[in-house]
């Protein structure tokens, strides 16, 4: 048993869907969260400026003593994770393996769709993952530059028509290709769901990423022997590099449920911790 916490990363708000996941699996567990809100977007900046960034998240998260840590991001997962394989004393887990993992069982047709960011599609970290695990499968993916910024502000519900124009456009060359499963490869992505079923229509089946990576790491936990002795609820602890009033304001929607403890403005400028 392990009662240290679960520490998720994101680069805004989107990684609360991971958290509200985790909930479900595991709501005995704590968890800290931190969000960049003041750098948000990450997909489209460079891979050098992404890896500074996520160094200096994964140390703040770290100077919780944390037992692992879900990078609940995508562009974070694709353009630098893997650089820092073996750096921290706690593993780090991203959702590019636990989505394509997902994608991979429950393709039909063999044909699969990707929306992320700008940076998450040009890395080629999910197809290359989803033809290491199934060579014969198809991928068409399409950078999506405008959902974060949507989401983030709140136009992401059926009925918005800016939300609505916006993921018509992205989505069509995947319509096109007539794909049967469509992975949404950014935590924010799933406050869309209604609109993308509304387009792809009810036979393509959505991959969560979040939801994807939450179920990993209840996994590792499990196998682990590392699950918490509690028998309480968890303590959710929220960190944001800006704004705490305008985090907490959006939070609840992505959580689907109130906020549960407090949010504090947090400085991860420096990686050293």
């Amino acid at each position: 048993m392990d009662n240290r916490p679960i520490g998720v990363f994101d680069s805004g708000l989107g990684g609360l869907t991971a958290v509200r996941a985790l909930d479900a699996l595991l709501p005995y567990e704590d968890i800290v969260y931190f969000g960049d809100t003041a750098r948000v977007p990450y997909g489209t900046r460079s891979r050098e400026i992404i890896l500074k960034y996520l160094r200096q998240d994964v140390a703040f998260l770290g100077s919780f003593g944390v037992k692992l840590l879900v990078v609940a991001c995508g562009t974070a997962s694709t353009a630098g994770l893997s650089a820092l394989d073996g750096a921290y004393e706690f593993p780090l887990l991203g959702v590019v393996e636990p989505a394509v993992r997902a994608a991979a069982e429950a393709s039909r047709n063999r044909k699969v769709g990707l929306i992320a960011t700008p940076a998450a599609v040009a890395s080629g970290a999910y197809e290359a993952a989803l033809k290491a695990r199934a060579p014969d499968i198809q991928v068409t993916a399409a950078a999506c530059p405008l959902l974060v910024p949507l989401v983030e502000n709140g136009r992401a519900r059926r009925g918005d028509v800016v939300a609505e124009t916006v993921c018509r456009e992205y989505l069509r060359p995947l319509q096109d290709a007539g794909v049967d499963t469509l992975i949404l490869g950014c935590t924010h992505y799933p406050l869309l769901s209604g609109v993308f079923r509304d387009i792809m229509g009810a036979h393509v089946l959505l991959i969560d990423a979040g939801e994807a990576v939450a179920r990993a790491a209840a996994a590792h936990l499990r196998e682990s022997a590392a699950l918490s002795a509690d028998t309480a609820r968890g303590v959710r602890r929220y960190f944001v590099s800006d704004s705490p009033p305008g985090f907490a304001a959006t939070a609840a929607l992505l959580l689907g449920r109130p906020l549960d403890g407090p949010v504090e403005k947090a400085d991860v400028e420096s990686e050293k911790r």
